[in-house]
């Protein structure tokens, strides 16, 4: 294999379970990360994403398994020799330095010289357009601001792998919308390994490349957006990453296979190959919703309530002993109101089924 080829960051079957833990942190994690790669673990409170990423800054050391750097095993590395650096969400700026003195610290520690200090500062900061606050102490910085500044001191070394650890948690809509443009950009323009560590699964479908979804220590499915997104390998993935609705549904024999029945109603376009209960996960999205004097739908139901989101409304159809959740646009929707009679239509193009 190439060095070009190798990845970056290799964990093979690491475990970790805390001193009084009942269960595991981490059980038998193993993935890679490629060179120049947006990676993410995603995952609520306790899942290991944030074991995960302190494993790979050397804060933790595995009970099993091993971590390897660009082909060296890193393992029982101390942080300090590991060419990695990590955003917080909390800063963590000096305050009574400068945004300038902030960037050029880690230099100082590196015992760059003080002209090679100031050149590469400014050059950190001017990828993350913080140049003319190169002067201000960090309470004179917005939220966004601070955490610009933080990323200028973490790539002003150009680490081999850079660890955000949920570095937008802090950050209002906007900001938090704002900075995901930057980091992609700054990503593709620095050319090295983003490993992305969040709870907020729209962060890390809009800016990854791959991500790892964690549950209880394990990885639940590692790919693309894409694939998390259409192809969810179970149920907990299909509503984590993403919302959906998950429908009970029985397969009866039918021509050709096992026809899928709904609260009742025969869909003769859902089929499975075996019969028996089974789950559907179905996205908000795949859900249209049309009042019922208007047009025939799949199932008929009564609107309990609409939540207007802006850009679209989320409407709650109580169908039979079902409820079911559309997400449709706010602009081209007639008015719906609790208790008014609908219709609603189920794409079942991307549809998933869980047996068992």
């Amino acid at each position: 294999m190439s060095l070009a080829e190798q990845p970056i960051l290799v964990l093979d079957g690491v475990d970790k379970t805390y001193e009084g833990g009942t269960k595991p942190a981490l059980d038998r994690v193993s993935f890679q990360v490629a060179r120049g790669e947006f990676f993410s673990i995603l995952g609520p409170s306790g899942s290991g994403k944030t074991t995960l990423l302190r494993m790979i800054a050397g804060f933790e050391t595995p009970d099993r398994g091993r971590v390897v750097m660009d082909g060296e095993p890193i393992t029982h590395v101390p942080p300090f020799k590991r060419d990695v650096r990590t955003v917080f969400q909390s800063y963590a700026l000096f305050p009574h330095l400068t945004v300038r003195g902030n960037v050029e610290y880690p230099l100082r520690m590196a015992r760059h010289g003080r002209a090679d200090r100031a050149r590469m500062a400014l050059e950190a900061l001017a990828l993350v357009d913080m140049t003319s606050y190169a002067d201000r102490l960090p309470h004179q910085l917005s939220g966004g601001q601070r955490q610009r500044v933080a990323l200028a001191r973490a790539i002003v070394c150009r680490p081999k792998i850079l660890l955000l650890d949920e570095p937008l948690g802090a950050l209002d809509l906007r900001l938090r919308q704002q900075m995901q443009h930057t980091l992609v950009s700054l990503q593709k323009e620095l050319g090295i390994a983003f490993v992305y560590v969040t709870h907020d699964q729209g962060e890390a479908l809009s800016m990854s490349n791959r991500v790892a979804v964690m549950r209880e220590g394990r990885i639940a499915q590692l790919g693309t957006p894409e694939e998390l997104y259409f192809d969810p390998a179970s149920e907990f993935v299909a509503q984590f990453v993403g919302r959906s609705n998950l429908i009970p549904v029985t397969f009866q024999p039918g021509d050709g296979g096992h026809v899928a029945v709904i609260d009742g109603e025969r869909f003769p376009r859902l089929n499975a190959a075996k019969a028996g209960p089974a789950r559907l996960a179905l996205r908000f999205e795949a859900v249209r919703v049309v009042p019922a004097s208007e047009g025939a739908g799949d199932l008929s139901g009564v609107v309990e309530d609409v939540l207007f989101l802006g850009t679209n409304l989320e409407v709650n159809v109580r169908c039979g002993s079902l409820n079911i959740i559309a997400s449709i646009p706010a602009a081209r929707t007639p008015t719906l109101a609790h208790g008014q009679p609908v219709n609603i239509l189920l794409d079942l193009s991307n549809a998933r089924v869980f047996h068992g």
